[in-house]
């Protein structure tokens, strides 16, 4: 009797053990934190905004619109809870950027929240266009902003530690051509989009050891296929998606509980790229030199 009385209450502590001691991290709450959303005048963005800025959220609203801007900032300031300031940059200008960068780090010592999410995508038919440097434009406003404020903005990170930097990435890939980053070779800035969506990707695996040692955790995520935005249409494709579908997942992901640091996100899930350059330690290492010395912001300590 004693035997079986034993094996049964081993039984039970088995079929409860798992349940009991891996409980679910309970979701963030970004109410009182302050919060970064890039290209938040529109589409994607400006969903995000809005549902940060639902939750309390203090959002720094960016775009090129002052008047869209102003518009996203007043919507949130009638909804009662949250609040909102904009601030205009033009990405495509590397020196923009970097003021852009400069101010809100004068302007917020801390800062919980950086979702990367300026864009701008082109098929191979539309011609090929360079930013105010001259580099090709996808991969200066889709990336290399973005490089900018990671590193400029990452003491303001670490001061409101544990925060986040989410990168909205894309499922699109195409490996970057270090012989030919600016798609100068015939027919090449077809790529362009992909190039840029893989270099961010590329990117968040290569820092988020580093940063995560500062309480800061970095992830990348491809948000859903071709949404319903202006970007979309502007390509003259027929959506797949609704912005409310990549907006509920990344919201989804912005407040899980856990994030595992460097991956990239599709579905709420870390899933492989369809090109395996992340993960070559060399192309990481050749990415970081080059948009260090593109952007004239060196990799932050």
């Amino acid at each position: 009797m004693r035997h079986f009385t034993l094996v049964l209450l081993m039984a039970v502590t088995m079929l409860a053990g798992p349940a009991l001691a891996q409980p679910a991290p309970p979701k963030l709450s970004y109410a009182g934190k302050t919060v970064l959303v890039t290209g938040s005048t529109d589409g994607l963005g400006r969903e995000l905004a809005l549902a940060l800025a639902a939750d309390g959220a203090h959002v720094i609203v960016h775009g090129r619109n002052a008047e869209r801007g102003k518009a996203v900032v007043a919507e949130i300031t009638r909804g009662g809870t949250g609040s909102a300031r904009f601030y205009a940059a033009d990405f495509s200008s590397l020196q923009a950027v970097r003021d852009f960068a400069d101010a809100v780090a004068r302007d917020y010592l801390r800062l919980d929240l950086l979702v990367n999410n300026a864009g701008v995508a082109y098929t191979g038919d539309q011609p090929r266009r360079t930013s105010q440097d001259g580099h090709e434009l996808q991969f200066a406003v889709n990336y290399l902003a973005g490089w900018v404020l990671v590193n400029r903005l990452r003491p303001n990170l670490a001061a409101a530690a544990p925060a986040r930097i989410v990168n909205v990435s894309s499922g699109s890939a195409s490996a970057i051509d270090f012989d030919d980053v600016m798609l100068e070779k015939p027919g090449a800035h077809g790529r362009g989009y992909g190039q840029s969506k893989l270099a961010q990707v590329t990117m968040t695996v290569a820092l988020a050891p580093a940063f995560a040692k500062d309480g800061i955790t970095m992830i990348a995520l491809h948000p859903a296929t071709m949404m319903d935005t202006t970007m979309v249409r502007g390509l003259g494709v027929t959506p797949r998606a609704s912005v409310d579908e990549g907006r509920d997942h990344v919201m989804g992901l912005i407040t899980a509980g856990q994030l595992q640091a460097g991956a990239f996100y599709i579905d709420g899930k870390p899933a492989d790229t369809r090109d395996p350059q992340p993960q070559d330690p060399a192309a990481r290492a050749r990415l970081l030199e080059l948009s260090a010395r593109l952007t004239g912001v060196p990799l932050a300590q």
